[in-house]
């Protein structure tokens, strides 16, 4: 069940972050899902959920471990995101 619930988690988008202004999608690197599934559980990784509040709350599919954040507040993440961790984004 996890490695389906992961497979179809990393199907879409996967965005990795570093704590800095993104100005273009091309700048971003992406990780893929060998990559992830080999972090899961690390404590030197946070992944977060920016999928919509009611897209994720209607979900079944959450990757365990991973903390929701609000894409609508975004420029706020930089404050309190915190900057000795690798950061991983997704949306499902």
């Amino acid at each position: 069940m996890k490695k389906v619930l992961l497979a179809g988690m990393l199907g879409i988008l996967i965005v990795f972050i570093a704590c800095t202004n993104v100005r273009s999608l091309k700048n971003v690197p992406r990780v893929s899902k060998d990559y992830l599934k080999a972090k899961l559980g690390s404590p030197d990784l946070l992944l977060v959920d920016v999928r919509a509040k009611n897209d994720w709350e209607i979900s079944n599919e959450k990757i365990s471990g991973a903390v929701r954040m609000d894409p609508k507040t975004v420029d706020t993440w930089l404050e309190t995101l915190p900057k000795d961790r690798e950061i991983i984004l997704y949306c499902a």
